[in-house]
């Protein structure tokens, strides 16, 4: 099978991308709309995150007590308090509480423009 090439003109590929370029519709121009401020300052804080392959739940603020349940990347869950790097928790799906170190989850954050 033989291709066949068609050979245009410089200056009428020119052309067609200049008429292109210009041919833009006065209706497509967008206004910006105001978006309504709201504070972010009387949201409730953003849940905790695994940020590690796993976490251990532990009985207590130690890497030496007892296990209670596992929390695997990216699972949510809350917390009630803190003792140094570890945070009492409730694991909202299966309801086990405990603790696990700070140092393999994270908080996200919002941050308030106003």
């Amino acid at each position: 099978m033989r291709s066949t090439r068609i050979a245009i003109p410089a200056a009428m590929l020119g052309a067609l991308t200049l008429q292109a370029l210009s041919t833009t519709p006065a209706s497509a121009a967008t206004v910006p709309t105001a978006i309504p401020a709201v504070s972010c300052h009387n949201l409730p804080p953003l849940p905790y995150a695994v940020h590690a392959k796993a976490v251990t739940i532990r009985s207590k603020a130690s890497s030496k007590s007892t296990a209670l349940g596992v929390l695997y990347k990216s699972h949510k869950f809350s917390v009630a308090k803190k003792s140094g790097t570890w945070l009492y928790i409730t694991d909202k799906t299966t309801g086990v509480k405990g603790w696990v170190s700070g140092t393999y989850v994270y908080r996200d954050v919002r941050m308030c423009l106003d």
